[in-house]
């Protein structure tokens, strides 16, 4: 039998991956597994072709880190202040390559993710997160729509 002491829960601080927390969280506990709290900001560097200064990307990049490490602190003040095993990381750069990668490095057994973040436009032009970190994970992937959850 598979053995999960480590799962991954990657969040965009949304509404939609706050519904998702609770099934992360109950697994954690259930398990006894050690959780990872993910947010990463997505590298403004594919903009650069717009007419942009560099210096303004890497200005907005650095109070992006800033603003998500803030609000990953609040996040896990809020969900995880009696968790010892929760850890929580912000990281920069393409989200689901990040999540896969944190995933191989942290040896984690189970990434638990929403099935819908963005909507409408943006999920066109950037493509399903989710979907990519199934293909391209190397572990198990449970997903939960938060739109379908049970009340």
């Amino acid at each position: 039998m598979a053995e999960i002491k480590t799962i991954l829960f990657p969040t965009d601080f949304t509404q939609a991956s706050e519904r998702v927390l609770p099934y992360a969280r109950y697994l954690a506990e259930k398990l006894e597994a050690k959780i990872i709290v993910l947010f990463v900001v997505e590298e403004l560097a594919k903009y650069a072709h717009f007419y942009v200064p560099h210096s303004a990307l890497d200005n907005l990049e650095a109070e992006l880190m800033e603003s998500a490490k803030k609000k990953m602190e609040i996040f896990m003040e809020d969900h995880f202040s009696d968790f010892p095993q929760a850890e929580s990381l912000v990281l920069r750069g393409d989200v689901p390559e990040e999540i896969v990668k944190t995933a191989e490095e942290k040896n984690v057994d189970l990434i638990v993710m929403g099935t819908h973040g963005r909507k409408g436009l943006e999920k066109i032009l950037l493509g399903s997160v989710t979907e990519r970190v199934i293909k391209k994970a190397p572990c198990p992937v449970m997903t939960v729509n938060p739109h379908r959850i049970r009340k």
